[in-house]
């Protein structure tokens, strides 16, 4: 009996030894992976804060490699001695932030609510046009990120200026909602795919439309993807670059065109660079971090795969 109860012992032992090895193992993994993940914006944090040598030198660990200094957020107006007087630079930053901020907040926002609409229609109803079914529409959204931007350049360029877009936060926001509107239509159809039927059917039967239960009944179940794709579409329009760069020139700059011309013939001013980049990818993070309980949800939901 002795030997039994000895042998059992030694057996829950062992699996508590393999069970905190396979957790320890796990948190390593994911500490490792985090590390790796969120370095570069350490990095770009840190190089705002360097001089010129100890950029060149590669120096990381700040007040051990070297003395913080403010000389890429003074080029940008916002260190402590210039932040309260007058800077040209500080003016333009805040009228690309403006820009970016007003461009790819009214782009998502007008992507996820045409997208959401005919996710919904694909996902409830039944379309044929020729020979394409439902499924065919769907990848037919889809396929439209296959092409490259730089073929669509000259096409767009001939339009807008026909159209006198060239330069204009509008033109962009119709650009962005049409480059994001198939990601939300793929997200958001996967999400309504999700929400049983018998919640719309049973609000028709107390008399609502089918926009009354679309925007009472289902919107609020499907409101983690929504979330989710928006943010999605908030990071890719925030970041554009080449559209920017090629459709705007004075009025209607984003802060990715001012970020990639912080270079001269000189070179390359890192320490401005990396300042103005923290500066715009900042926005990002807060959000990220003020709607995560969102995107969890959308992804455990399968708005996200």
């Amino acid at each position: 009996m002795s030997t039994q109860i000895f042998h059992d012992g030694e057996a829950d032992r062992t699996f508590r030894a393999k069970w905190w090895s396979g957790r320890l193992l796990i948190y390593a993994v994911l500490i490792l992976w985090a590390a790796i993940c969120l370095f570069p914006i350490y990095w770009t944090a840190t190089t705002s804060f360097k001089m010129a040598p100890d950029v060149m030198k590669g120096n990381m660990v700040p007040f051990l490699d070297y003395t913080p200094k403010w000389l890429g957020w003074k080029s940008l107006g916002l260190s402590p001695d210039t932040i309260w007087t007058e800077s040209t630079v500080r003016e333009e930053f805040l009228r690309r932030f403006w820009n970016s901020t007003v461009t790819a907040l009214a782009s998502s926002a007008l992507a996820v609510a045409l997208g959401s609409c005919a996710a919904y229609g694909l996902s409830r109803f039944s379309y044929r046009f020729g020979f394409m079914k439902n499924s065919d529409i769907s990848f037919f959204f889809l396929s439209q990120l296959i092409l490259p931007p730089v073929v669509l350049a000259l096409p767009f360029l001939v339009l807008y200026k026909a159209l006198g877009l060239l330069d204009t936060t509008i033109g962009l926001i119709l650009l962005y909602t049409l480059t994001v509107l198939p990601i939300v239509i793929w997200i958001m159809r996967d999400q309504f795919a999700g929400i049983p039927t018998e919640l719309e059917e049973a609000a028709l039967v107390d008399g609502l439309s089918i926009w009354g239960a679309f925007l009472t009944i289902v919107m609020p179940v499907a409101l983690p993807g929504m979330v989710a794709a928006f943010i999605l579409s908030l990071v890719l329009t925030w970041n554009e670059y080449f559209f920017a760069a090629l459709l705007t020139s004075t009025n209607a700059k984003t802060l990715p065109v001012m970020v990639a011309s912080q270079t001269g013939s000189q070179g390359i001013s890192w320490w401005s660079m990396a300042a103005l980049s923290f500066a715009a990818i900042l926005p990002l993070i807060v959000i990220g971090i003020v709607l995560e309980r969102y995107i969890i949800k959308g992804m455990a939901a399968g708005a996200v795969k």
